[in-house]
């Protein structure tokens, strides 16, 4: 089973349009709504791919109702956190036929109570599981090296884990040693300071994670392991167009299977960068094109950087 842990979840709602112009209205073709969250998102792809999956999440609010009305819609397993008091955030993506626009709200705040809950519900599941993903934003009132703690307790039983996450929430847990992690160029940038990603995702390998794999965008995907580098991309490059949401989360979805099937790192990466592409071409986060994924795996081609 791989386990996937959304701290701060939303309901995801995507308004699609014509074309996107600023500073005018809109009519908006069509409303879709779902669960949503980074971990969210990679549960569904997992899923969909027939892997066994619970995703853990904190809900409240009518949000958070309609979220686990979702999930259980979907099939996907979960494990709920109940807020006392806080509301689930709503996220809204407007798409048009070239990328996709966001607004995310920031969400409720945690209470420690709530929190030793969540941690308390991936450690009953992490006797049973090959890998645990730990994805997205923290929620206000969790400090800074929450994901940390997550990383040690998985360490702690034998459990490879994958970390995407952004700032304090992901210098504040490299000293744990996660078995992966994720950040694309702009992270890698906001974490180091530096603006060439290969020698960022060094220091970041330096800084505790044991392999970073970094999301370029239409460069593909850069891997800086203790064994070797190595960079992978569709060949030639194509022209993806469509909602590019949820394409980093389909990627960490590949990593994790590859470290629970305990597949050579390089063979992971193409699923990466097939999944990615294929879910930009899907209408929302969490889903894509299965001939699109399938196609694009005989495109990926991996050379050492």
């Amino acid at each position: 089973m791989i386990v996937t842990v959304t701290p701060n979840p939303a309901l995801d709602i995507t308004y699609t349009v014509a074309a996107l112009r600023p500073h005018a209205s809109h009519r908006v073709d069509t409303v879709h709504e779902q669960a949503g969250g980074k971990g969210v998102n990679v549960a569904r792809v997992l899923h969909t791919l027939g892997r066994r999956t619970a995703a853990v999440l904190p809900l409240g609010g009518a949000s958070g109702a309609a979220v686990r009305a979702d999930l259980d819609r979907a099939g996907l397993s979960s494990l709920t956190i109940p807020l006392a008091g806080g509301v689930t955030r709503r996220t809204v993506a407007v798409v048009d036929r070239d990328d996709a626009t966001m607004l995310g709200e920031p969400g409720p705040e945690l209470s420690g109570k709530e929190w030793s809950a969540l941690v308390a519900g991936v450690e009953s599941l992490l006797p049973t599981t090959q890998a645990l993903v730990l994805s997205g934003s923290l929620p206000r009132g969790v400090r800074p090296d929450a994901y940390g703690e997550l990383v040690r307790l998985a360490r702690a039983h034998g459990v490879p884990v994958v970390l995407d996450a952004a700032g304090p929430a992901l210098t504040e847990a490299l000293e744990a040693g996660p078995t992966v992690i994720k950040p694309n160029a702009a992270e890698l940038r906001e974490a180091t300071g530096i603006d060439d990603p290969a020698l960022a995702a060094e220091e970041l390998a330096k800084a505790g994670a044991r392999t970073v794999v970094a999301s370029l965008g239409p460069d593909g995907l850069l891997a800086v392991t203790p064994v070797g580098c190595w960079r992978a991309r569709l060949s030639p490059p194509a022209d993806i167009r469509g909602n590019p949401t949820g394409a980093g989360d389909a990627a960490v979805a590949a990593l994790a299977m590859g470290l629970a099937d305990r597949t050579p790192l390089p063979q992971a990466l193409s699923h990466a960068v097939a999944l990615s592409a294929a879910t930009v071409r899907a209408p929302y986060a969490g889903m894509f094109d299965r001939r699109s994924y399938e196609r694009c795996l005989t495109q990926v081609r991996i050379v050492p950087a």
